[in-house]
Formats: structure tokens, C-alpha cells, sequence
């Protein structure tokens, strides 16, 4: 497909290597593709805020000025993604994953969801406005793979 590179943003839980299995597989695949996600170190998200605008006595506060500033890296990636891939994982519930699905399927970009089968109950209007529903980050890769090139996995 010429000289096109992918923008593909990994959204999603944080707290196993998802996104490092699917570098490596876009790496190993070769493919044209440009990663991009939140910022997944927990801290540093739920912090920069004020660290950067000072401090608040209010827990309430202190999220807001993090979230919102989160919000600029989140929405501009997600408007620029040309596929939006979005990691619901084992731990925690992930409304930030929830969001960034609905939001990205508001903007009208393809979403690759990715979750283990006992979420499929609770994921189903999520899975229903997906393009595909993938169980392993290699089958994210094999499915950037034939969008891309058209290849089969193999």
C-alpha cells in the first residue's frame, strides 16, 4: 500500500506487556506501522497535573488537573489514529479503556478490542461497535498484518 504508515493507538489497561508484544510483532512483521499510547507509567499519569501546576489539598482536584491534562495527549491521538486498539485486561476496571472506545468510535476510527472471553458479557455493546474482537496481542499484529498488506497469518 505505497509508503502509508500506520498511526495505531494502544489504549487500555496498563498493567501487563500487551503493547511490548505488539511492538514486537509489528517489528518482527515488519510493518508500517507508528505506535502511540497513554502514558502508562500510573503515577506520572495520575500526578502531572500538579507537577506541573501545583499542588492540591483535594484529592478531587489533584485527579482533575491530571485528567485534563492527560485529555490533550489522548484525544489528539486518537483523532490522528488511523486504527484505535483498546486493552481490557484482568485487573481493575478500566473506564479510562471504556471511554477512549466510545470516543473513538464517536470519531468514527476502526476499533480492534482486545480482551480475554469472560469479559465478553460485560464488553458486549463495546465488542458490538468494534471491527474485531482479538484474545492475544498477536492477533492484534496478524490483523494489522492483513489490513495493511493483505497477507494471511502464517
Amino acid at each position: 500500500m505505497g509508503s502509508k504508515i500506520w498511526k495505531v493507538y494502544l489504549s487500555g489497561e496498563i498493567h501487563s506487556d500487551w503493547r511490548e508484544q505488539i511492538m514486537d510483532g509489528v517489528k518482527a512483521a515488519s510493518l508500517p506501522v507508528e505506535l502511540s499510547s497513554p502514558i502508562t507509567v500510573h503515577e506520572d499519569s495520575d500526578d502531572c497535573g500538579v507537577a506541573i501546576f501545583g499542588a492540591e489539598s483535594d484529592k478531587f482536584w489533584h485527579d482533575r488537573k491530571g485528567a485534563q491534562l492527560n485529555s490533550i495527549r489522548t484525544g489528539t491521538l486518537l483523532q490522528e489514529a488511523d486504527v484505535v486498539v483498546v486493552r481490557f485486561g484482568e485487573k481493575f476496571k478500566q473506564w479510562n479503556a471504556a471511554f477512549d472506545a466510545g470516543f473513538a468510535c464517536a470519531l468514527g476510527k476502526p476499533i480492534i478490542v482486545l480482551h480475554p472471553p469472560e469479559h465478553d458479557h460485560p464488553l458486549k455493546e463495546v465488542d458490538a461497535a468494534a471491527c474485531a474482537v482479538a484474545r492475544e496481542p498477536g492477533q492484534v499484529v496478524q490483523a494489522l498484518g492483513y489490513i495493511i498488506n493483505g497477507t494471511m497469518p502464517g
